[in-house]
């Protein structure tokens, strides 16, 4: 008999036991411990995708949420300048551009000579804000010009400065000055 044949002809109530133990062991780790592996790693794997998700729609809310606030921002100061910055009609825009204006002239030097005004009406329709456009001229000399457009630039009233033009003809006459302005005012529903 051979070395091998007899040591497992005389030890074999020990090997069949520890052969049958390793062949359950592989049993259990072929069936039981791996597959858990490979579902924990699974696991892991879409816990961080997961968290990424999340991390990504977090963002988004803020993103969303930022948008949501600076609209209702956006809508406040819109309705605080429809309603206290632009004048509410025609006539109110007309007093808009002449009596201020002709009341920073006259502080400032600058005689007042003639006043025409034309209305925008086109843009009314599709904005509901009509378009008063305004051509002031006056007389100066340049000190008072310049304190003039100071005072008129400075002034809290909702004018826009289109046009300033400056001449002088005779060096020994005061200066020709004009201006063009506009100011925008609340059409009524039916542009007007």
């Amino acid at each position: 008999m051979t070395m091998s044949k007899r040591i497992l002809a005389e030890k074999r109530s020990l090997i069949v036991p520890l052969a049958l133990a390793i062949l359950v062991n592989i049993g259990v780790y072929a069936f039981a411990v791996h597959p858990l592996g490979v579902r924990s790693a699974t696991a892991a794997e879409r816990a961080s995708a997961a968290a990424a998700s999340l991390r990504a729609a977090e963002r988004d809310y803020a993103s969303a949420r930022d948008l949501v606030e600076g609209k209702s921002r956006a809508d406040k100061e819109l309705a605080t300048f429809y309603g206290e910055v632009v004048p509410p009609d025609e006539p109110a825009a007309r007093r808009l551009t002449y009596t201020p204006v002709v009341e920073i002239a006259r502080k400032a030097n600058v005689k007042f000579l003639a006043r025409s005004t034309e209305d925008d009406m086109k843009q009314a329709k599709k904005t509901g804000l009509g378009r008063l456009h305004t051509r002031i001229s006056f007389q100066c000399d340049y000190e008072s010009f310049r304190k003039f457009m100071y005072e008129l630039e400075s002034a809290p009233e909702f004018v826009i400065i289109d046009d300033v033009t400056l001449a002088q003809t005779d060096p020994a006459k005061p200066l020709a000055l004009t201006i063009e302005m506009s100011t925008y005012y609340r059409a009524g529903n039916n542009g007007t």
